[in-house]
């Protein structure tokens, strides 16, 4: 299995990205192969100080380009034929890699995967599918970012998708699929959330539990909720916010509570640990994008190298598992229901 992991997009790209891969080839052997698209003079002064890393399976793939953070993304995408999103999105088109992976413009590697990998027949929308920690293990949001203005055929389309992705790669057996709404009620929300409902209500291939209001995404009340990508983004950037606040409050009441505080933190270390590591993003790596025609998987741009490593993981996962096929053979199965 191939890799293509895009070196230069990133806040910390390349050295973190470059880091990322090392970690994840050790760890994965000869098992997967990584390609490190990107400026190869700038990859190769990163992997310098990465003894042995020539033993390991990474290769690199030179791409002269790189599309920043405020281009626009369809413009870019077209006018940059040789930026690092473009030739690795490019490598899984011509079945020379089967995943892609990007920590650069989320808008510029989803008008790469679907420009350049097309959609998948029956799919009008790709939607990003982020894992949310939750008391239950995880809890599947998407879209939360790859299109602001869905339809309820779109957010049809996503529920079908996330409840497969839920069942082959995160395990969930029979995943309970919610729609995202201000209420319980069937009756409640605006057009698009009651047109919504009434399409997952005539479905037979997927779990449909009913609506999910805000705060059961984080108890884990449900396995997969749906919603359109302005309200799915700005729920993960909330959560996200709301993580970091939780230490810095707890930091500073440990500090601000005199010494029987800090003696019940170190008390409390390992299992403030346990609990550090289920709340950070890093430990997730990457949201895939599904929908396309291939294995697409986006990082947030502040990626680090544990991130990347994670990442990695998760693209792994996605090929391992035939995730693709699974999709496709459902949208098949939901005839002009699911289109």
């Amino acid at each position: 299995m191939k890799i293509a992991l895009d070196a230069m997009g990133g806040d910390f790209a390349p050295r973190e990205i470059v880091l990322g891969a090392v970690r994840a080839a050790r760890k994965t052997k000869s098992e997967l192969a990584i390609v490190l698209v990107g400026d190869e003079k700038k990859i190769r002064e990163e992997l310098k100080s990465e003894k042995g890393w020539e033993n390991l399976p990474i290769s690199i793939h030179h791409a002269g380009e790189v599309i920043s953070m405020n281009e626009h993304p369809a413009e870019a995408i077209r006018q940059k034929k040789d930026a690092s999103v473009v030739v690795a999105t490019r490598l899984v088109k011509d079945g020379e890699c089967d995943a892609v992976l990007s920590a650069g413009s989320t808008g510029a590697a989803v008008t790469a995967a679907q420009l350049i990998l097309k959609r998948i027949k029956g799919v009008s929308r790709p939607a990003i599918a982020t894992p949310m920690p939750t008391p239950m293990g995880v809890t599947l949001l998407l879209d939360s970012g790859a299109n602001v203005d869905s339809k309820p055929e779109h957010l049809l389309q996503s529920a079908l998708m996330g409840s497969i992705y839920a069942e082959h790669v995160l395990g969930k057996n029979n995943p309970r699929v919610g729609l995202l709404n201000i209420g319980e009620e069937e009756t409640k929300g605006n057009e698009q959330a009651k047109e919504t409902y009434q399409l997952l209500k005539q479905i037979s291939t997927i779990n449909f539990v009913g609506n999910a209001e805000g705060r059961d995404i984080p108890k884990g009340n449900f396995d997969v909720v749906v919603c359109d990508g302005f309200v799915g983004n700005v729920v993960l950037k909330f959560a996200e916010g709301m993580a970091v606040t939780f230490f810095e409050l707890i930091r500073e009441a440990i500090m601000n509570g005199g010494v029987f505080a800090k003696m019940g933190a170190l008390l409390l270390r390992p299992t403030l640990r346990k609990l550090g590591k289920r709340l950070d993003v890093d430990e997730y790596g990457g949201a895939p994008l599904l929908g396309v025609n291939g294995c697409c998987i986006i990082s947030h741009g502040s990626s680090n190298a544990k991130s990347i490593e994670n990442a990695i993981k998760a693209a792994g996962d996605y090929v391992h598992r035939d995730v693709l096929a699974h999709i496709q053979n459902a949208l098949v199965k939901g005839g002009d229901v699911a289109e």
